[in-house]
């Protein structure tokens, strides 16, 4: 990537939306804007776990407001991504797809974990570089993320349904602080956390840093009231005295405290409070870092294939799940060479080699559920995708490399809804046929054979007497026109 290429981070939170835009500088992001509002759709879901119009408006509100600022960026300079709420709503699709309109880019709804990571690494790349062993504590409004890192690599992740708002709204709905609804939030929280004592204990970290909105709130206050630097024990017992003292969420003030962060503060000081003590908290710095900016340099990683921890995943699912490398490796060499004889006309090298990435990641995958059964191994495949604990990938764009395992045998029409996406169909095609061309488990003959596509047709044109030499191959292929036939689109041999 280019020196002075602007990227965007969009984090669609549970309290509040961010727009962070940052300048590539020789492998570092320095901020041009940041931008923030306060949507709290936490705070919209109902009873049945739905976003409320309300909150639905509230959020496409700022996601307008953002899409002003991100004219002209490109999809490539882009990465929207929405966290537990949006985990959480049951018509999330709905507001996923106004949101995309009004926004201009897709939104990826990310995992737990995922998030986890990217917020190690938006932390870890502004900090000064150590050897130290880092405990990384994310409060936000719906869930809480814990992170042991070293270095730039997140070792531990998890996330856990607990966070600042869903807090506030369960143990203080009135707003009303007391010393019993304190302890009922901390035990509470504790009950949820109980399991990472053992996997976050004090041996096994140097320093604590907390990220983002919570955190980040109750430091601003202790180190205006002189009670820093950083958080310690001492200074939450000081802050809950005065919460307690205030009685009530309106009657809080104090210096260093916003009043968006007013109606969340019990919420959020109560979860606090249960970390340290199940983690055997002493003292924790508040850091810079946060999940926008993790976002920003994975985008950056992403740029280069050597950087980009989806392959590493990917890499590491297929020696777990015994793929045979050779095969896949093969299977991925002839699926790449004809997606680049179907679009190296039609896209620019940068854009064909991420399309050539993710059809390499599928060709890699694409016997993973062989070791479950070998008959319906495409659908176990599907499914371990669909399910599976890895890093670096989106949801939805895990799912669409699944699509990609599940249809790279059989019959087509199990793919229905995925087939109006053309370069969806473009990458299936080709990883049907480097599937077929490689059946024998060894180097096909590939001179003379051309993929080429106009429209909704394509036609595979094969050299004078390759069906002779090639018959099975031949025989496969001919089968798979017949498949074709049966969705929109055609594949004619020649």
């Amino acid at each position: 990537m280019q020196n002075g290429t602007l990227l965007a981070a969009v984090d669609l939170g549970s309290n509040s939306f961010r727009l962070e835009i940052g300048r590539h500088d020789h492998g570092q992001i320095q901020r041009v804007e940041y931008l923030k509002e306060t949507v709290r759709q936490g705070a919209g879901l109902d009873e049945a776990r739905n976003l409320t119009p309300e909150a639905m408006a509230r959020g496409l509100d700022c996601l307008a407001r953002f899409a002003e600022r991100l004219a002209g960026f490109q999809r490539s300079q882009v990465r929207a991504v929405a966290t537990q709420t949006l985990r959480e709503a049951r018509n999330r699709d709905e507001f996923l797809a106004r949101a995309h309109r009004v926004l201009g880019f897709p939104i990826e709804v990310i995992s737990g974990r995922e998030e986890a990571r990217l917020i190690y690494q938006g932390v870890a790349h502004l900090l000064p570089q150590s050897d130290e062993r880092r405990l990384v504590v994310d409060i936000g409004g719906r869930s809480t993320e814990l992170i042991l890192g070293h270095q730039y690599e997140a070792e531990v992740t998890e996330s856990y349904r607990v966070g600042s708002v869903a807090w506030s709204m369960r143990y203080f709905p009135e707003g009303e602080f007391s010393e019993a609804a304190f302890e009922r939030a901390e035990v509470a929280a504790q009950a949820i956390l109980d399991d990472a004592e053992g996997r976050y204990a004090r041996g096994h970290w140097n320093l604590a840093y907390g990220s983002s909105g919570t955190i980040g709130a109750i430091g601003d206050i202790l180190a205006a009231a002189g009670q820093g630097p950083g958080i310690s024990r001492r200074g939450l017992a000081w802050l809950m005295e005065r919460l307690l003292a205030a009685g009530h969420a309106d009657r809080v003030r104090l210096e260093g405290l916003k009043d968006d962060r007013r109606p969340v503060i019990g919420g959020g000081l109560s979860v606090l409070l249960a970390v340290f003590d199940l983690l055997d908290i002493q003292h924790m710095q508040p850091a810079d870092g946060a999940l926008r900016h993790g976002v920003l340099y994975d985008l950056l990683d992403r740029e280069q294939a050597s950087g980009d921890v989806r392959s590493t995943t990917v890499q590491r699912l297929a020696t777990r799940f015994g793929v045979d490398l050779a095969q896949a490796g093969r299977v991925g060499d002839v699926a790449a060479h004809l997606l680049r004889q179907l679009r190296g006309a039609a896209d620019d090298r940068d854009r064909l080699a991420r399309h050539e990435r993710k059809l390499r990641w599928a060709a890699m995958l694409h016997e993973i559920g062989s070791l479950i059964s070998h008959s319906d191994a495409h659908k176990h495949g599907a499914y371990i995708l669909d399910n599976a604990d890895a890093p670096g990938f989106a949801q939805p764009e895990l799912h669409r490399l699944g699509m990609l395992v599940l249809g790279h045998r059989g019959k087509l029409r199990k793919l229905e809804g995925q087939l109006g996406d053309e370069r969806f169909v473009q990458q299936l095609l080709c990883l049907r046929l480097a599937v077929i061309l490689c059946h024998a488990r060894r180097d096909p003959e590939l001179e003379g054979l051309v993929l080429a596509g106009k429209g909704a047709g394509f036609r595979l044109t094969v050299p004078p007497d390759w069906a002779r030499h090639f018959p099975q191959s031949a025989h496969l292929l001919r089968e798979e026109r017949i498949a074709w036939q049966k969705t929109a689109w055609s594949l004619a041999l020649a």
